[in-house]
């Protein structure tokens, strides 16, 4: 410490710094390039839980976890040769009490006079509470992920065997008709018949929504959102021409989103038909797509002067499956709960802003490209 400053010629400066050392929050600690303590501030002693007397007594490496022993031995011959100033590991550490503590250390070196290395400064953080949450937080998402996979491996083995099922029953029911002529017209026949449809029918929703799964980063392309518009207006242009809608594109031509193009297809086409289906009564359907940029995203906004949807009675049930709110007798209900998992799956999310009477926008926020 003599080297640094005199206590003899800068008294009131070596009693700041002294202060300065000793009642810091973090642990701060002098030792020899061998390990030894030289000098430790309250903190030590409150992290590790011994006396100085005690730390003087014993080398750093004794109340360091065994596995931890060689995470500053690359580091620390580097600081030596003066190819780096300083550097941080973490490293865990023995309290007196024998629990484990996270630490985090900043070392740097004091040099001698003459250029060499002569002591080192330990700066110790303790981060054992941060440590084991993120531990919590690693398992949970590691639990997460493996009751995902469960979830999806059962649903594909679900569907598979509801769909031979299902096919089993349509064919039996088919046999049955060109077999025996007469059912055509039994009361029961026909519940059979209806029954066995409406099985496969949900057996065909429960089919795509099985295929919803996340997205490799592979199968994301840099698409042109105005031609995707384009071409889903093109589509759509039979059903708007008997609906009396007007379609107007007024997205940006230059802009570029990251999606893939079955997905990017399937939402727009999903939003331009359900917002024809519908449409008000008493006024020509119009609907208009635009865009704007915020941070990452590029939102696409589709506005339609359609029946609206009352938000505060629906709105927390808007994209879920099988609910419907207008009473439309096609309506079955899982095309905005997967247009919404489509749009999620790609990195971006949903906003709808809806009145009674007078329309609806949805607000699509894609990654930009």
């Amino acid at each position: 410490m003599k080297a640094l400053f005199s206590h003899n010629n800068f008294p009131d400066t070596y009693d700041s710094l002294e202060r300065i050392f000793n009642n810091t929050y973090n642990g701060i600690a002098i030792l020899t390039l061998d390990g030894d303590w030289i000098k430790v501030n309250d903190s030590v002693c409150e992290l590790f839980g011994y006396s100085r007397q005690e730390l003087f007594n014993m080398n750093i490496e004794n109340v360091i976890f065994r596995e931890d022993l060689g995470v500053h031995q690359v580091k620390y011959e580097h600081l030596l040769q003066g190819k780096i100033s300083r550097y941080r590991v973490r490293q865990r550490y023995f309290h007196k009490d024998g629990s484990i503590i996270w630490v985090l250390i900043s070392v740097s070196l004091i040099v001698n006079a003459d250029g060499t290395p002569g002591q080192m400064i330990w700066q110790f953080s303790d981060i054992t509470n941060r440590k084991r949450n993120q531990d919590k937080l690693k398992l949970m998402l590691r639990v997460v992920r493996e009751q995902n996979e469960r979830l999806t491996a059962f649903a594909e083995i679900i569907t598979h065997n509801l769909r031979s099922h299902s096919g089993n029953l349509s064919t039996i029911k088919g046999f049955l008709e060109e077999e025996f002529s007469w059912l055509a017209g039994n009361e029961n026949f026909e519940l059979l018949s209806n029954a066995v449809d409406n099985l496969e029918e949900t057996v065909s929703h429960l089919t795509e929504v099985a295929k919803i799964k996340p997205v490799a980063s592979s199968e994301i392309k840099h698409l042109n959102l105005f031609d995707y518009v384009d071409k889903a207006i093109y589509t759509v242009a039979a059903f708007a021409k008997n609906t009396n809608t007007t379609i107007i594109n007024n997205v940006d031509e230059d802009l570029t989103i990251k999606a893939i193009p079955a997905y990017l297809d399937s939402i727009i086409l999903n939003f331009l038909t359900n917002a024809m289906k519908y449409r008000a009564e008493n006024r020509m359907p119009q609907i208009e797509l635009s865009t704007t940029n915020e941070a990452e995203f590029v939102i696409l906004k589709i506005k339609d002067n359609g029946k609206g949807i009352d938000l505060e009675k629906y709105g927390d049930k808007l994209f879920q499956m099988y609910k419907t709110f207008h009473y439309n007798k096609d309506a079955i209900g899982i095309g905005l709960f997967i247009t919404k998992n489509h749009i999620e799956s790609l990195g971006g999310h949903v906003k709808v802003d809806s009145e009674v009477g007078k329309g609806t926008v949805f607000s699509i926020f894609f990654k930009s490209a």
